[in-house]
């Protein structure tokens, strides 16, 4: 109930910064002195940057969108001045005005570095400065018209800093704080579940933390985002940048322990804990959350030298307590701070230092380089703007703005969900229109209240954002379709202008629509299909490399920590376009199993961490039995003879699920040969291949521990390897048990794709 009312007043302050926002443009341009009046001739647009600026946003994030708008008024200004003076205002006709914007957004879109909020501005810009030049003719002035366009523009960023400073300024620093606390709630319940009483309470307990495990990545993104507007708060740590991404890489590298520590959590309720095991953890749970919540540092050492001390009273040598040991060594790789998401060899120092020097040099070449991915979204943008506003002037030229305005403030770069989107926006645009009309009916007596109405629906509308329904896309189409009707004056019958901009808006969308259609034809539902061979085409590879190999791979190989990001980089694809594919529509396609592929990419999720810390394992046991002076006979061969027999073990089952996933494809199902994946309904064929690795990895760990004379005094140093060999082998069994998991989850995926 504290969360949920916590995000309650989260999304409250927001719309209330949002209304005030609006309110300060509102009484500017219907009360404000007559030249000011007359120089805000578009406060439409005034509105629309406020929406964009001030959603889910803090002071930093106000001022960086401030930045954007001087960048995007910089251009246009540059462009519509131009235009105009070689084209002519008298000579522009629906189709030259199409044609200027789709010149003019294409060289906006073109630059790698401008942000894609300064775009959307600009585009909606050049919409306004070369319709209105159609609708106005020769009187049009080749440079007031586009003053009169900016200064909306930056009525409504000035606005936005306002708001972020009234009645207190919402601060980026106090926001990645919130959010670093709410990342490390988990740990509390993993926490009462280790100490819990009954196992009923500690299912409770980690049923808890995993649902606040989906919530990880949306906190890691907005702690991202959040510090990039803390530097705009405080521009003096700019130079202090790296500092802030080591700060997310170590949150980063917190959640593949804190993933580890779910997959052993998942044994907890099953085995039996003992209680000096629960104290311990309970304690080193308790010094981390110390750690993560206070600004000042913990004493690391005394913890670590705890740690230490400790391992050698939880070793246990059994199938049972490798969960509790794994536990344990998460916890210790957390405390730790291990680097876990990429080896710290991989970054060169020098390079570094070349970085430094000649990021100036770096920059600019960024600036100006015209990438594939860059030109693509240009043409797309260029093309979609051309259309709109030709056939958004065709039908209607007073009302031709909208078709252009619909598009040009919601283009996202990459994939996204077209028909889901375009359909938000044309319900968002539909609704505010007529809340807009219904208030216009009943404040028509008093015009001067009708700006009232529109607070309320200000605030309904960006709860609205946060639904599942509608989204941002919705909810700013919302909130725009109310403002337009009630937050101006001088537009004609509010019915009439509502009907006008309905109908352009869906022109616009229309256009959009064809445009993303014709440049991106696959369905995510097909490209999740194909998506997922090459996750466990890359998931294979990281198993085939031994931990022992990546450092002298040969020459025609990628070293091991290229193999998991671009793992890491696959499963990435494969979650967008499962949410993707979850989200549109079906048609007259065969309906997308999202149940089934979200099981899959959980298994796959929790194999790549498994994969992470095995890495990170053999990387911390390797120097040990090197540098020891413990009379160890081929320890370290036989450790990796472990996992070269697990390599064809789980390789062979990844193998058949390749050809499984194989019979999805109608073309390839009549040359594919009769797969039949082994009878894991059962379970007996599976826990007996992981059974039987699991006592491999156990014996190599007796053979270490009779290896060990007992009057050299080496009993800590023993059990710190003991130790880390044990979680070794609940890593490699646990890569076995999700392999087993994929493998029927594929299955149920075939007899869907392919009933017969």
């Amino acid at each position: 109930m504290d969360q949920k009312k916590e995000l309650w007043l989260v999304r409250l302050s927001s719309a209330i910064r949002t209304a005030l926002a609006c309110t300060i443009v509102g009484c500017t341009t219907l009360y404000g002195p007559p030249p000011v009046r007359r120089l805000l001739e578009y406060p439409a647009f005034s509105y629309v940057t406020t929406i964009l600026i001030v959603s889910d946003a803090t002071l930093g994030d106000s001022l960086r969108g401030c930045w954007n708008v001087f960048y995007a008024i910089l251009q246009v200004m540059t462009l519509s001045i131009l235009g105009l003076w070689v084209i002519g205002p008298a000579r522009f006709t629906n189709g030259l005005a199409a044609l200027a914007v789709a010149v003019s957004a294409s060289v906006v879109a073109l630059p790698e570095s401008s942000n894609l909020m300064c775009k959307r501005i600009a585009f909606g810009n050049l919409v306004i400065v070369y319709v209105g030049t159609v609708v106005h003719g020769a009187e049009t002035g080749i440079v007031m018209h586009p003053i009169h366009v900016t200064s909306s523009t930056a009525l409504g960023a000035m606005a936005s800093v306002l708001a972020m400073l009234l009645p207190y300024p919402r601060l980026a620093n106090c926001e990645v704080r919130k959010a670093r606390r709410s990342y490390t709630e988990r740990l509390e319940h993993f926490r009462d579940a280790i100490s819990a009483s009954g196992n009923i309470t500690a299912c409770n307990f980690i049923s808890e933390a995993k649902s606040l495990s989906g919530a990880a990545a949306k906190l890691l993104q907005s702690i991202k985002t959040n510090q990039e507007g803390m530097l705009w708060e405080r521009p003096q740590v700019r130079f202090f940048k790296p500092h802030c991404i080591n700060s997310v890489k170590k949150l980063q590298d917190m959640e593949i322990s804190i993933r580890g520590m779910d997959i052993a959590l998942a044994y907890f309720p099953l085995v039996p804990v003992d209680e000096e095991l629960k104290r311990v953890l309970t304690q080193q749970i308790s010094l981390k959350l110390e750690k993560a919540k206070s600004s000042a540092h913990c004493n690391a050492t005394i913890a670590r030298e705890t740690m230490r001390n400790e391992n050698l009273l939880t070793i246990s040598a059994s199938l049972q307590g490798l969960p509790a040991s794994f536990l344990q060594y998460c916890m210790k790789l957390l405390l730790d701070n291990s680097p876990i998401s990429e080896d710290p060899d991989c970054t060169d120092g020098k390079t570094q230092k070349t970085d430094a020097t000649e990021w100036k040099f770096v920059s600019i070449w960024w600036v100006v380089r015209p990438t594939k991915k860059n030109l693509v979204f240009a043409f797309k943008c260029s093309l979609s703007l051309g259309l709109a506003v030709f056939f958004g002037l065709t039908y209607t030229k007073e009302n031709g703005y909208w078709a252009g305005l619909t598009i040009a403030i919601s283009f996202v770069t990459g994939r996204h969900a077209t028909f889901t989107l375009a359909n938000a926006r044309a319900q968002g645009t539909a609704m505010g229109s007529v809340y807009g009309v219904l208030c216009s009916f009943i404040f028509q007596r008093f015009e001067y209240l009708e700006f009232l109405p529109l607070l309320p629906w200000i605030v309904f509308s960006c709860f609205l954002m946060h639904s599942r329904m509608y989204g941002q896309a919705g909810g700013i189409s919302a909130v725009i379709g109310a403002l337009l009707i009630l937050g101006r004056d001088h537009y004609g019958p509010p019915s009439q202008f509502a009907i006008a901009r309905i109908t352009e808006a869906i022109i616009g969308l229309i256009c959009f629509i064809i445009v993303e259609t014709l440049f991106n034809p696959s369905r995510a539902a097909t490209l999740a299909k194909s998506q997922l061979p090459q996750s466990l085409r890359a998931l294979r590879d990281c198993i085939v490399i031994s931990p022992g190999q990546e450092k002298e791979p040969a020459s025609n190989t990628p070293p091991l920590r290229e193999k998991h990001r671009h793992l890491k980089s696959c499963l990435g694809q494969l979650e967008k376009f499962i949410i993707e594919a979850v989200s549109e529509p079906n048609f007259w396609f065969l309906p997308f199993h999202g149940v089934c592929y979200r099981k899959i990419l959980e298994s796959l999720l929790r194999m790549e961490a498994l994969l992470l810390i095995v890495a990170q394992t053999t990387k911390n046991l390797s120097p040990i039995l090197e540098s020891s002076r413990i009379t160890v006979v081929n320890l370290q061969e036989r450790m990796n003879k472990d996992i070269q027999d697990l390599k064809p073990k789980v390789g062979s089952k990844l193998e058949s699920l390749l050809k499984s996933l194989e019979k999805i494809t109608p073309s390839k199902l009549e040359k594919q040969e009769k797969y039949v994946p082994c009878d894991i309904e059962l379970g007996k064929y599976g826990n007996e291949e992981v059974d039987s690795i699991t006592r491999s990895f156990l014996r190599h760990s007796e053979l270490l521990d009779d290896s060990i004379a007992p009057e050299r005094n080496e009993e800590l140093l023993k059990g710190q390897m003991i130790f880390q060999y044990n979680c070794l082998a609940f890593c490699m069994s646990s890569l076995m048990k999700e392999a087993i998991r994929i493998e029927n989850e594929v299955k149920e995926l075939v007899k869907w794709e392919n009933p017969s």
